[in-house]
């Protein structure tokens, strides 16, 4: 722990390094110093960014050392506080494998619930429509649709409140606040009722979805984040495909208020596990920790973190909670890959406004079958994640042992062949509907589609870590706040549009419009070092 004290009448505390040993001796935590063989191999995996004033041009890198401060004053100023090395056994990149996939596992797996809440209750809204004597129908793609809206305004606060209190906060209060509003949706007396309490969980389930990429870039070095975060996107897609297959059967054997029941149950499971089990993981939060301890034991009020920035928590709230709109007006590359994967996100929920109608009016499934008509999505899902997330980070190396260099753009690779998969699956799926072909081929269709979407979601999501470092959380909430928006309203244009297109011409106008994007993600693969770096697109965070 590379700290130092500053006390005139102290004559050791005049040599940097000495009173750096000081200061590490008052910390009892403090691992014994790895070798220097192994300090030089991880040195060698790691890079380091030079100013607080973070921009694009600076963060091209193997970013899991972008931490937004200049380094060289660490030599200069004996009262920063620092880890001890790179290697330091206390911070996240550099704890055990099992710790870090313990983080993984339980973030990911709240980032699965939280979604399945959103899809959970569709097949039982002909049920909600009937208890509450509402007819209109706009009314009841809301009841799905306003908890995405939820996840459109919940990353805004979450965000910022993330990059100044840390992760743990956050998810433990969010999973708290998520828990009592589904226990409110399902004692809700009215139709009104409901509806605000879903927003109002959709705004507390969005957390994880908004500081989970955060997270796994806090705890695994770049060579890592590509299955890492492959695994984590899976969340936001497996999750609204399995929704609908347990909330199909429950709804028809218990009434949808037991949707609401068992998701009460599973988040209150998932709120336990993550007091037992998650930790902090946010190296700002980490250190400024580190530096009041410190500043309690030497009793040296000049101590401060290396990644303190000087500003008031009022000062760097306003400045976090404006830098995800400033990210979607001023970079290219999170407004372009935000509308894109905005694009694919609303899809998916439009998808889920035509399943339930077409396989129980055309195909004569039931009400609880016709749930697993959403599967292929899911199963689309698992083929990707085996076929691009697995494969991640070894093409990754093998790009940059070719080329030389490592580039965040080879996070982009697979994002290539999904952005075909997509529009293929949708043309399969829209004509084998319109023409009543049998039933299996329509869903083929949707596992098309879903193995597009992972592909969509894993490449851009590890690409914005990879570029963004530690305002990951900031760039993903910019993305999650667009593509939440499409995917709570998009739906409702659904049924008027396939009323006046069919399915078949519905979803080509859809396959259209994506692959008109494909060539996008090309443009950005070969140039987006460039736009990254050039003077223009630079932003003062």
């Amino acid at each position: 722990m590379a700290a130092a004290e500053s006390q005139p009448e102290k004559a050791e505390t005049s040599d940097t390094s000495t009173a750096s040993h000081t200061a590490s001796q008052l910390d009892d935590d403090r691992a014994s110093e790895k070798s220097g063989k192994e300090h030089s191999q991880q040195a060698q995996d790691q890079e380091e960014v030079h100013t607080e004033v973070e921009t694009q041009g600076v963060l091209v890198v193997d970013a899991e050392e972008s931490i937004g401060v200049d380094l060289s004053s660490t030599d200069k100023d004996p009262n920063i506080v620092d880890w001890d090395g790179p290697d330091d056994p206390r911070r996240p990149v550099n704890w055990p494998r099992a710790r870090k996939w313990t983080v993984l596992s339980v973030v990911s797996t709240i980032t699965l619930l939280t979604p399945l809440a959103s899809s959970m209750v569709a097949p039982g809204v002909p049920l909600v429509m009937e208890e509450f004597n509402n007819k209109s129908e706009t009314i009841g793609s809301f009841v799905v649709s306003i908890y995405l809206l939820g996840y459109a305004i919940g990353p805004l606060l979450l965000a910022p409140m993330s990059e100044l209190y840390g992760r743990l906060p956050l998810y433990h209060s969010c999973n708290i606040l998520f828990a009592i509003w589904t226990l409110a949706c399902a004692l809700a007396p009215n139709m009104a009722t409901l509806l605000v309490f879903r927003l109002f969980a959709g705004i507390a389930g969005s957390c994880p979805l908004t500081i989970g990429g955060g997270s796994v870039a806090d705890v695994f070095v770049a060579s890592e984040r590509g299955t890492a975060m492959s695994i984590f996107a899976l969340g936001p897609l497996i999750g609204p495909v399995i929704g609908p297959v347990a909330g199909g059967y429950l709804s028809e054997a218990a009434g949808w208020r037991w949707i609401f029941w068992v998701l009460l149950i599973a988040a209150g499971v998932l709120t336990a596990v993550s007091f037992l089990l998650l930790r902090e993981t946010y190296e700002q939060v980490l250190l400024n920790d580190l530096t009041k301890k410190l500043r309690k034991e030497t009793g040296n009020q000049d101590l401060r973190s290396k990644l303190d920035s000087g500003l008031t928590p009022k000062q760097y709230f306003i400045r976090s909670i404006i830098r995800p709109t400033k990210m979607l007006i001023f970079s290219p590359i999170v407004l372009i890959f935000s509308l894109y994967m905005a694009i694919i996100y609303g899809y998916l929920y439009l998808l889920f406004t035509t399943l339930t109608s077409l396989f129980e009016s055309k195909y004569g499934f039931s009400q609880g079958s016709v749930g697993l008509t959403y599967l292929g999505i899911g199963i689309g899902c698992l083929i990707a994640l085996l076929l691009f997330g697995g494969t991640s980070d070894w093409v990754t190396k093998k790009m940059t042992e070719k080329k030389g260099v490592l580039k965040v753009e080879y996070r982009l690779l697979p994002l290539i062949p999904g952005s075909l998969l997509v529009p293929i699956g949708l043309f399969i799926y829209g004509w084998t509907a319109q023409y009543g072909v049998h039933w299996i081929v329509p869903i083929i269709g949707t596992a098309f589609v879903g193995m597009g979407m992972l592909a969509t979601f894993m490449a851009v999501q590890t690409y914005l870590v990879d570029v963004f470092t530690i305002y990951a959380a900031s760039a993903i909430a910019a993305n999650t706040v667009l593509r939440s928006f499409v995917g709570a309203f998009l739906p409702l244009a659904g049924p008027a549009m396939y009323d006046a297109l069919g399915l078949g011409w519905g979803n080509s106008l859809l396959g259209f419009i994506g692959a008109a994007m494909a060539p996008v993600t090309i443009f950005f693969y070969k140039y987006g070092e460039k736009i990254r770096t050039h003077p223009r697109f630079q932003i003062k965070f």
